[in-house]
């Protein structure tokens, strides 16, 4: 018999593989795993039988002096000899008489028996460490349970992953259906969207706002505007333009408000508008003088025409005359020290005053420097909010313009007790007053009157008094709030007279008092 080297060491196992179904091929795989103990102690006893026999007395000896090690088997030789078909068997025919010719044998080398065994050693003299050792090897292959252990890991780690992924996903999108619904259900929106009721809060009438102006409109009065043109439809070839606003309660008055008319002396206002504007922005101070030239001599209204040229006037001094005697040299004046016609132009047109321009210096008889009642009243409202100059140039201008010396016109419709701040125009084909009119009521309203007429008509002038007075009649009238404020009158009765001591009829409280007033 052929001896068999230790590196060349041969364990056989020869199992039947009966052709059974997948139940009994598992029955298979267990009885042949209940069988390793003894096939490794029947290959144990071959090689030594084997080894004692090929080998001389005197290596016995050397041999028995040996440290026997039952090298545990591979897994990878356990798992090879669990398979069903192992390919490249081959049997030593000198051997048949020793090994089971029904199990396969296969070749394991020495090398992976001493790495196994070194392994074990290792494990048995350094226990502490073998976790460590096992934990940093490499080399070894993972079984098929540690496998699906770690696919089973990176599943569930996906699958977390996807589940939070999920998770977030649905949040946000909740959260924005909530915050949908909440936008929506929102008590305050409800509240607001609601409609007021007459008892919660009173009907508040459309206001007109004029852009860039203290105008703001509310209804017209049309009692007035019905007087008014009844006024007018008396007088033929009349053309009147009329604008009032109650400056209280933003209720107004507008026929033929926007309609292009002569402006004759009354663009001496904004003049003077323009002219404090500058004193409050230091470009002209009140006390500076202004000389006298040639081409600027106006004829016409005024006595500054008069002086003699290279005269000295205070700019104070020249707005004054400008308003309360309507100098047109004063005025011609002002308008060459505050830059000229398109300067001045172009500030009118900033404050909103689309209609007023100034062409030719005055005296203009021929009415080409243009306004409208409109634009007159919102530059009076400006004035009255002080929006376009300081609080003290405001009551300047309109001392100024309360001292007026022409007073035939608008201030002839006021009641007594009334002051109106106002500047008149008259050429012959137009005559005007515009004003700011203050009520012993305390209510204040602007007043334009303008009327085209026939050249130097007088019924023009009388028409502007006609209509200031059914204005102001109109705005004396008590309102309801006035009405409400007033206390009421309560009359009382005194206790009745005894009739035995008196023969004489009791007689009220109010009877007594229209009795003494009498």
């Amino acid at each position: 018999m052929k001896q068999l080297s230790a590196t060349e060491l041969k364990v056989s196992h020869k199992i039947p593989v009966p052709d059974v179904t997948t139940a009994a091929r598992r029955e298979f795989s267990r009885s042949s795993a209940s069988s390793q103990p003894k096939m490794r102690s029947s290959r144990h006893q071959a090689a030594t039988t084997k080894t004692s026999s090929a080998q001389p007395a005197s290596s016995t000896t050397a041999s028995s002096n040996r440290k026997k090690v039952d090298l545990p088997l591979s897994p990878q030789v356990i798992n090879r000899s669990s398979r069903v078909n192992q390919p490249n068997f081959y049997t030593n025919q000198n051997d048949v008489q020793n090994v089971d010719v029904r199990e396969p044998f296969m070749r394991v080398t020495l090398p992976q028996e001493v790495n196994e065994k070194k392994r074990v050693i290792a494990k048995d003299a350094f226990p502490s460490t073998s976790h460590t050792v096992n934990r940093t090897s490499t080399a070894a292959p993972l079984r098929h349970g540690e496998q699906r252990s770690h696919r089973r890991k990176a599943n569930v780690l996906t699958k977390s992953i996807i589940y939070v992924s999920r998770l977030l996903i649905l949040g946000v999108g909740v959260s924005a259906i909530a915050g949908t619904l909440l936008s929506v259900l929102d008590p305050t929106n409800q509240i607001n969207a609601e409609t007021p009721t007459a008892e919660t809060q009173p009907a508040v009438t459309e206001v007109a706002i004029v852009p860039g102006s203290g105008l703001k409109l509310t209804q017209e009065m049309s009692s007035l505007k019905t007087t008014v043109e009844q006024l007018a439809a008396k007088q033929k070839n009349l053309l009147p333009g009329v604008f009032f606003v109650d400056l209280d309660s933003g209720s107004y008055l507008d026929i033929n408000g926007s309609s292009n008319f002569a402006s004759a002396s009354m663009i001496k206002v904004p003049i003077l508008v323009a002219f404090f504007q500058d004193v409050d922005a230091g470009k002209i101070r009140l006390d500076e003088s202004l000389t006298l030239k040639k081409e600027l001599i106006g004829g016409g209204s005024g006595d500054m025409q008069y002086k003699p040229l290279e005269t000295k006037f205070t700019a104070l001094e020249t707005a004054t005359k400008m308003i309360t005697i309507s100098d047109n040299t004063a005025t011609n004046l002002l308008i060459e020290r505050m830059g000229g016609i398109a300067a001045l132009n172009q500030r009118f047109l900033s404050w909103g005053l689309t209609a007023t321009q100034i062409r030719n210096l005055l005296p203009d008889l021929e009415g080409t420097n243009t306004t409208n009642p409109k634009d007159l009243a919102h530059l009076m409202a400006l004035v009255n909010q002080g929006d376009l100059m300081s609080l003290r140039s405001r009551d300047r201008l309109l001392d100024i313009m309360r001292r007026t010396v022409t007073n035939t016109l608008l201030p002839r419709g006021l009641g007594e007790g009334a002051t109106i701040a106002h500047k008149t125009g008259d050429i012959g084909s137009l005559v005007g007053d515009v004003g700011l009119v203050d009520m012993p009521n305390g209510k204040r309203y602007i007043a334009v009157a303008m009327v085209k007429r026939p050249h130097n008509d007088g019924r023009a002038q009388e028409l502007i008094r006609q209509i200031s007075r059914a204005a102001y009649q109109e705005f004396n009238k008590p309102n309801l709030d006035q009405i409400l404020r007033t206390t009421p009158f309560v009359t009382t009765t005194p206790p009745a007279a005894n009739p035995a001591t008196s023969g004489t009829p009791s007689v009220t409280t109010e009877e007594q008092q229209s009795t003494s007033n009498r």
